[in-house]
């Protein structure tokens, strides 16, 4: 789909196709085409199954080719069954009693979803397993006493559960000795009970009258409790209660599971093997050795195209679904199985993929449901697709009735749930999504994680893709697309090949950003399933790693309250920050950085809540086991009691430097992918556990821990920093004495003002080496990089030549500078990044310098590429609930009154260009359509993106170098100014002027009836037409070549250019060069006689 609709990015004004430059017929379009479409190739848990009508699939001729390999029979007294569990969730249903013996009418049971080596789809039911939660006993309370508490629960739970269809509510009271994770703890064990529910729901209840307080009929008296995880997901409960992780290998055995038939009747699932089991007949392999395999899991990735009316964004309620484009590849394969386009009217055939077309857009969707369930996909990919496909689809399926539409789960009699949510995170920010549930198979959208793991200045399709594929792709905008359908079948044609492009380009770039292996190794790290790695945040990861241990430890985690009235408001301080030095060195300066900071203070500190001291208990512990940390709070020394977090962080650690080990001897390219994502996911891991303990709206927020953190890692910053300058000095034999120009969390900038590269790298590991010693293992200093030269602009703002051998540079880096914000105009980028290159890979200081003051003259004299001017902002929402006047959200307005049916809808991002306007105007009053600008000649104010867009980051960079920076912006290169004039068309006094005509020769003005040159012109006409005519053959080269360009973007080069695509800086140079060319033709047409 395009871009500008499927991530409401983009935009543009629709006009008459540009005419196909003559001399572009002689190629081979047929062939260049082939090519192209050859290429494109925890309150109330409980889920309310909208139980239906189970659906027939008829598949008629559209089946070929799509099922999965066939399954072996399964034979449970013999076979083992072992698969590759992707997503794991639960219902609530009647007990299967050949696998789970109870007298409870409803139980939850588990569903683990996965595929075997094989291939073949699995889903196992597994039986058995019951919610819980914790309690700590009152003193008095013995055995004898769980029957009383259970009754009084069963009765209280009833209560409030009247039309519930439930035997039991609360299953069972038990004592056992457990102990609780929060401060540290002298004796061993203590009485806890376990308060065994029926169903999830019913935990949240237990736990509010347990909280706010229950009579205890056996004790005579009303007592309130803290409870212990009462607030982990039942799914995350089963998964660690067995072992199991994301994306693990899973094992029923011989005589352990029963196994239905594939045409059984009573199977509720499209899965091709279906089970029943007991949970404690469960095997889970950790994802190791054979075990860190991948299974050929499915994928779908899919588009839809729809044809809107005019002047409005599509509305599944009104516009109709044309055409959907799906492909399906098994993961570690390089092609997709499966490549078709269906749509609404005939259409051509496409090379490479399989066509279908439909007379009514009912039979269409369902067609398109029934090839999901016949391909059985695990995974569901696109662009976008959890904000606007699959809602739209099934909103649209909706309207239309289309009976069978909602049940392409993989639960037979399941019908799809979609309802608003909310995703919330420190790391990530608040947004709103549509959470959609289909039951069995994971959505990845892949904008949403792109937007998390990426800082890129547009995040359309075809800007994603140019940056990490290299290759730019048509974008049509939405408000013709409607022209296109209601064409003929070649015109479909070309909306369908786009549209199949669209569901290709999200699987070439999983593959290339290898966000399947990344995503399995994280999931597998952390213990959480695969799809709450892109649904929930930060903290998920890390709570379930800490439930894991303390379950191996037989400790408890509480259900703690938000710390700090659930704002922010409650802070510790945070990392030191030493002041910058600001300047332009001309020698090497070495970092040394703190390898994995804050995990190694944890480490080496013993932090942790299971070891954190209160100060009214400091003396139940010897003095010398007591550790003070710099913040001033106490905890235990690891030889008393090691801490749980500590063990976690090593067992992470370690974990890495194993993987990387292994990726270092691996030869096979999947294994490499594998290892290399376990290694990304357990360094990231490790790091997010400092940032829990400090979340003051989280599930264990302990400031102690996080606060202490800090405090080391300051006082360790400044610790280095006097231990390097006191010995690297001239007293001590070396060449000079050394200085640290700055520091940064965990790094420090030397300067040991030596000549060379290979000298500075041998001291910064010398003295790498010579701070660790120092300090408690396992926190060590590492020598890591050079940068030759080095230009640091203030705190977190420097650039530099990185090094990590002295033969030759790595790449220029930079922090802080303006090379990447969305929202700057490109010209910024261009600038800065230039000029750095010049100062730092050329050593020429003095062409930097020229250079900047050329561009600004080409500014100033308007010979400046109008894409490199355009500024680009999202219309989040409608204009009149904006609270201030922004430029682009006025622009919209404007531009809706000339002409509704391609102005900028919510969603869309606007770009801008800022002209000239009477004195005084706002900012927000200069903004207009670059088109526009174009077409109507309508002046830049060259001087407003000079003061408001060039000067501060220029003068950032050139500040530490020159005396006066702002001469840059002054002086005889900006005192000539070429301000174009309006064309009559744009309105204003213009309407009023008339337009006299000026010889072509010297620009006299002509008298009436001369259309060319004056008399004194005449004698040299020859000459002056052969000029002007040079032009226009200039000209014409130019836009043959940028339009044979899109064409091949687009795929053909026989069919007009329709892409408006905002983020391509040719579309831009194409419509001026347009633009150009007209006139210069209108020139030559003055020359009559000619």
């Amino acid at each position: 789909m395009m871009d500008n609709k499927r991530s409401w990015q983009g935009g543009g004004s629709k006009g008459p196709p540009a005419k196909r430059p003559s001399g572009s017929g002689g190629m081979d379009d047929d062939l260049v085409a082939q090519s192209f479409e050859a290429d494109a190739d925890v309150a109330d848990e409980d889920i309310d199954l909208h139980i239906e009508e189970e659906m027939e699939i008829d598949l008629g001729e559209a089946g070929r080719n799509w099922e999965r390999p066939a399954a072996p029979a399964i034979n449970p007294q013999k076979d083992p069954l072992v698969f590759q569990q992707l997503e794991v969730d639960y219902f609530v249903g009647a007990p299967n009693r050949s696998v789970h013996r109870t007298d409870l009418l409803e139980v939850p049971i588990i569903r683990m979803y996965g595929v075997t080596a094989a291939g073949n789809s699995v889903c196992a039911f597994v039986h058995g397993f019951e919610p819980y939660f914790h309690v700590e006993a009152p003193s008095d309370f013995g055995p004898d006493d769980c029957d009383s508490l259970c009754d009084h629960l069963n009765r209280r739970l009833k209560e409030r559960n009247l039309k519930a269809r439930q035997s039991k509510f609360c299953v069972a009271v038990v004592m056992e000795q457990k102990q609780t994770i929060m401060h540290y703890q002298a004796a061993k064990s203590k009485a806890f009970l376990r308060i065994v529910l029926a169903t999830p729901n019913l935990v949240a209840q237990a736990r509010g009258m347990m909280e706010t307080g229950i009579k205890i009929d056996s004790l005579n008296r009303t007592m309130g409790f803290v409870t212990y995880e009462s607030n982990v997901l039942f799914v995350l409960r089963f998964m660690i209660d067995c072992q199991v992780v994301g994306g693990n290998w899973v094992e029923f055995p011989v005589n352990c599971y029963k196994s239905l038939a594939p045409h059984d009747g009573n199977k509720m699932t499209h899965c091709q093997i279906e089970v029943h089991v007991n949970y404690k007949s469960l095997i889970s392999h950790p994802a190791e050795g054979e075990w860190a395999k991948v299974a050929p899991f499915r994928i779908l990735s899919v588009d839809i195209e729809c044809a809107g009316r005019k002047g409005c964004f599509p509305d599944a309620e009104k516009d109709p679904v044309i055409q959907i484009a799906s492909t399906i590849t098994n993961q570690g394969e390089p092609a997709p199985v499966v490549k078709n386009v269906m749509t609404l009217n005939t259409c051509a055939s496409i090379v490479g993929a399989e066509v279908m077309s439909f007379q009514t857009e009912h039979e269409l969707l369902k067609r398109w449901r029934d090839l999901v369930v016949e391909t059985d996909p695990d995974i569901i990919i696109g662009y976008n697709i959890q904000n606007f496909d699959l809602p739209y689809l099934i909103k649209r399926a909706e309207t239309l009735q289309v009976a069978d539409f909602p049940f392409w789960g993989r639960i037979k009699k399941s019908k799809l749930r979609m309802r608003d949510a909310q995703f919330s995170s420190k790391a990530y920010g608040t947004h709103d999504y549509k959470e959609i549930t289909i039951d069995g198979r994971i959505q990845f959208d892949l904008m949403v994680a792109i937007q998390r793991d990426h800082k890129l200045s547009s995040y359309s399709l075809n800007a994603v893709s140019a940056h990490f594929l290299n290759e730019q792709k048509e974008d049509v905008h939405h408000s013709i697309i409607t022209d296109l359908q209601n064409g003929n079948a070649e015109t479909r044609r070309r909306l369908a090949v786009y549209c199949l492009k669209d569901a290709v380009l999200p699987q070439r770039l999983v593959d290339k950003l290898m966000y399947m292996y990344n995503y399995l190794e994280m999931a597998r790290v952390t213990g959480v399933p695969m799809s709450y790695l892109l649904t929930r945040g930060q903290s998920i990861k890390v709570f379930s790693q800490i439930l894991r241990k303390a379950r191996e430890k037989n400790l408890l985690v509480p259900n703690i309250k938000v710390q700090g009235g659930g704002g922010d408001g409650v802070g510790y301080e945070g990392a030191t920050v030493l002041d910058a030095k600001q300047g332009y060195y001309r020698e090497p300066v070495a970092t040394l950085d703190f390898a994995s900071l804050y995990p190694s203070i944890m480490m080496a500190h013993n932090l942790c809540y299971s070891t954190l001291l209160p100060a009214s208990r400091l003396r139940e512990v010897p003095p010398e086991d007591v550790l003070r940390s710099p913040s001033g709070d106490t905890f235990v020394r690891a030889h008393h009691a090691k801490g749980i977090l500590p063990e976690i962080l090593e067992e992470l650690l370690g974990a890495r430097k194993r993987a990387k080990a292994d990726l270092k001897a691996a030869t096979d390219p999947f294994l490499k992918a594998v290892l290399d994502g376990r290694q990304l996911a357990l360094k990231v891991s490790a790091n997010s556990v400092y940032g829990f303990t400090g979340a003051t709206i989280g599930k264990m927020p302990c400031l102690e821990i996080s606060s202490s953190t800090t405090a080391y890692g300051r006082e360790m910053i400044m610790h280095t920093r006097e231990l390097v300058q006191k010995t690297y000095c001239r007293a001590n034999g070396y060449e000079a004495d050394c200085e640290v120009i700055y520091g940064d969390t965990d790094s420090v900038m030397v300067n040991f003002k030596v000549a060379d590269v290979a000298r500075a790298m041998e001291l910064g590991k010398e003295a790498a080496d010579l701070v660790s010693k120092t300090f408690v293992k396992p926190i060590k200093l590492e020598f890591e990089k050079v940068y030759y030269p080095y230009l640091l602009i203030s705190k977190k703002r420097y650039a530099g030549l990185l090094w990590t051998s002295p033969e030759k540079h790595d790449k220029m880096d930079t922090k802080g500078i303006e090379t990447v914000r969305r929202d700057n105009c490109l010209l910024v980028k261009n600038v800065v990044t230039t000029s750095l290159e010049k100062m730092l890979i050329e050593r020429d200081l003095a062409g930097a310098i020229e250079f900047v003051k050329n561009t600004i003259s080409d500014l100033l004299m308007n010979r400046m590429d109008l894409s490199l001017l355009v500024i680009t902002k999202g219309l989040t929402q409608e204009a009149e609930n904006y609270a201030t006047n922004a430029a682009h959200v006025e622009l919209a307005k404007k531009m809706r009154k000339r002409d509704a049916a391609t102005a900028p809808n919510v969603g869309d991002r606007v770009p801008y260009v800022i002209i000239k306007a009477a004195k005084g105007a706002k900012a927000y009053e200069k903004a207009e359509d670059p088109i526009y600008a174009l077409e109507h000649n309508l002046p830049i104010d060259c001087q407003h993106y000079l003061d408001h867009h060039l000067s501060q980051p220029l003068l950032r960079i050139f500040d530490p170098i020159m005396k006066n920076a702002k001469e840059l912006l002054s002086g005889a290169h900006t005192r000539s100014i070429t301000v174009s004039t309006p064309s009559l068309a744009s309105g204003g006094i213009m309407k009023f002027a008339k337009v006299r005509l000026s010889c072509l020769g010297c620009k006299a003005t002509l008298p009436p009836g001369e259309t060319s040159l004056c008399k004194h012109c005449q004698t040299k006409e020859a000459e002056i037409y052969q000029k002007m005519l040079t032009n226009v053959n200039e000209l014409e080269a130019s836009f043959s070549a940028l339009w044979t360009q899109c064409q091949r973007c687009q795929g053909s080069l026989h069919l007009d250019v329709l892409c408006t695509s905002r983020d391509c800086p040719i579309f831009y140079r194409r419509k001026k060069v347009q633009k150009d060319l007209g006139e210069a033709n209108a020139v030559i047409a003055r020359f009559a006689d000619w």
